[in-house]
């Protein structure tokens, strides 16, 4: 049973940028009913916006920094904080609020696969998490080297074992 969501960089400048994300739409709304279901069992979330630095496009406040409208974040109650690196824990007091909360095992959704999901994955259970990697739930871009798709199934199967535990979103029970 995992026992936290945390959801990265699902913000506008990434979701609905020039290079579109690899199904977004479906990503988008594997990740809406991740929420729903972590809602239901009283999970707490934690939403993760990489912010950039003053004048670069996603700088904090600014219109492609903010959370994909589309998103069901509720920011009065889930927890938003603001990441500098790929990594959601570099820089940030997410470890320390997971372990206020008792959190051990973490189901990790979001963008982008290669950078931000990655890091984290690998970052998480170096500090003692169990990691849940839903191979439906995560995106990128496609790049020059590499279709998105290939990306996603390269670090879905890289992950799979030493890091994360890969499994489809249905059959993750909070």
């Amino acid at each position: 049973m995992a026992n936290a969501l945390l959801i990265i960089d699902m913000q506008t400048g990434l979701y609905n940028g020039p290079d579109k994300p690899f199904e977004r739409e479906r990503v988008l709304g594997t990740i809406n009913q991740l929420i729903q279901r972590a809602r239901s069992a009283h999970v707490p979330i934690f939403v993760a916006q990489h912010t950039g630095p003053t004048g670069s496009a996603i700088e904090a406040g600014s219109p492609l920094w903010q959370l994909w409208p589309d998103l069901q974040v509720d920011a009065a109650r889930d927890h938003v904080f603001n990441k500098t690196r790929p990594s959601c824990f570099l820089g940030t007091d997410l470890a320390q609020q997971l372990a206020a909360a008792q959190v051990d095992e973490l189901v990790i959704v979001g963008m982008k696969t290669q950078f931000c999901i990655d890091t984290t994955c690998r970052v998480a259970v170096e500090l003692g998490f169990s990691v849940t990697l839903p191979e439906d739930g995560h995106t990128c871009m496609n790049t020059n080297a590499l279709p998105a798709e290939a990306i996603i199934e390269h670090h879905n199967e890289t992950l799979a074992g030493a890091f994360v535990k890969r499994v489809k979103a249905h059959s993750i029970a909070f």
